[in-house]
């Protein structure tokens, strides 16, 4: 079946490299849904470090201006397309967009979309959509973590931070999280060692912590300081690059700071000092989309069921209506918060 009625979206739109104030809003009568498509109803989206970099023109394979970020979303599906299971209509699914997602109403392949399972909050599944996969597979396909690891989680208080280390102590990891100081109450209440990643002497304070070396290390900030993690590995250890904050200010080429990055890890991973070194790209290593697809749900999937037997506790830090979009971002680039600040219609 399709759309009956006209469906009125409204939309947050990033009309170029702007400050947060700059977004605008706007309604945009929704098309029916194509064969294999459906629109799903957003009960909420998520601000990532993904639409900061996009509103300076620095991630790493944006679309040009002007477009509507929302990185993913959990909703209801109100209409199906041709060829689409009518079944699906009033369940609810989390879905990837990329883009998009800052919308009242997407259209969206059905078979992108992802179960969330019952009792589970619209707002708790999606704090663990894209980074809740990002950070299962960081642990579990990259670095495999085993119980009784050590491992450095730098950004220890963000969404992804928070996620991996409630994950990695799930499995009986030990966790050295680095934040400011404000925030290494929360990061204790997680599980994890906090360090205070503005000491100056940081990395000596880890290795004070882990004589022996980490096995692994997640690092989300690039930049110089991603040879100090690299030194902080024990024989055996991983580096998983997933990010280049620390660049996100610098002029120029975005593309670049992540290519330098990749060259660095592809050369270390190369050499024969027995330690692994891996870029992490949520979009990668898949030469099949139905294989990513495939993948991205069942690692989801498994994530959905700790969220639904209680085992992670969502790391909300705040909820904000989607008009308020800008407000919400600018909160997020504050680092004054932890975990993830939600968007509701």
């Amino acid at each position: 079946m399709t759309n009956a009625v006209t469906i009125n979206a409204t939309e947050v739109v990033l009309p170029g490299v702007v400050e947060p104030s700059g977004l605008e809003v706007r309604i945009r009568e929704l098309p029916a849904p194509a064969p294999g498509q459906v629109v799903l109803r957003m009960e909420a989206t998520g601000v990532s470090f993904a639409e900061q970099q996009m509103r300076r023109g620095k991630y790493y394979d944006q679309p040009p201006f002007p477009f509507v970020p929302g990185y993913d979303l959990v909703g209801t599906v109100t209409a199906v397309g041709p060829g689409v299971d009518a079944d699906l209509t009033g369940r609810r699914f989390a879905a990837v967009t990329k883009i998009g997602g800052w919308a009242t109403y997407v259209l969206i392949e059905a078979a992108d979309l992802v179960p969330v399972p019952d009792g589970v909050s619209a707002a708790a599944a999606e704090t663990v959509v894209v980074n809740g996969i990002t950070a299962w597979q960081m642990l579990h396909r990259l670095a495999k973590v085993r119980p009784g690891d050590i491992i450095v989680v730098l950004g220890a208080n963000g969404g992804v931070g928070s996620t991996l280390v409630q994950l990695a102590r799930h499995c009986g990891v030990r966790v050295i999280g680095t934040a400011s100081e404000r925030h290494h109450d929360a990061v204790r209440e997680l599980g994890a060692t906090p360090v205070d990643y503005r000491d100056p002497g940081m990395y000596d304070r880890i290795r004070e912590l882990a004589p022996d070396g980490v096995d692994a290390v997640f690092d989300h900030v690039g930049g110089p300081g991603v040879e100090r993690s690299w030194q902080l590995l024990r024989k055996g250890g991983t580096l998983v690059s997933y990010g280049t904050a620390a660049t996100k200010n610098e002029e120029g080429n975005s593309r670049l700071p992540v290519l330098k990055l990749f060259a660095q890890l592809k050369l270390w991973h190369t050499l024969p000092n027995h330690r692994n070194a891996y870029f992490y790209n949520f979009w990668a290593g898949h030469r099949r989309l139905e294989t990513f697809r495939r993948t991205l749900a069942d690692d989801l999937t498994q994530v959905f069921q700790l969220l639904a037997d209680g085992v992670l506790d969502p790391q909300i830090a705040a909820e904000i209506p989607l008009t308020g979009a800008a407000s919400a971002l600018a909160l997020a680039e504050s680092r004054t918060v932890t975990g993830k600040v939600i968007l509701v219609p």
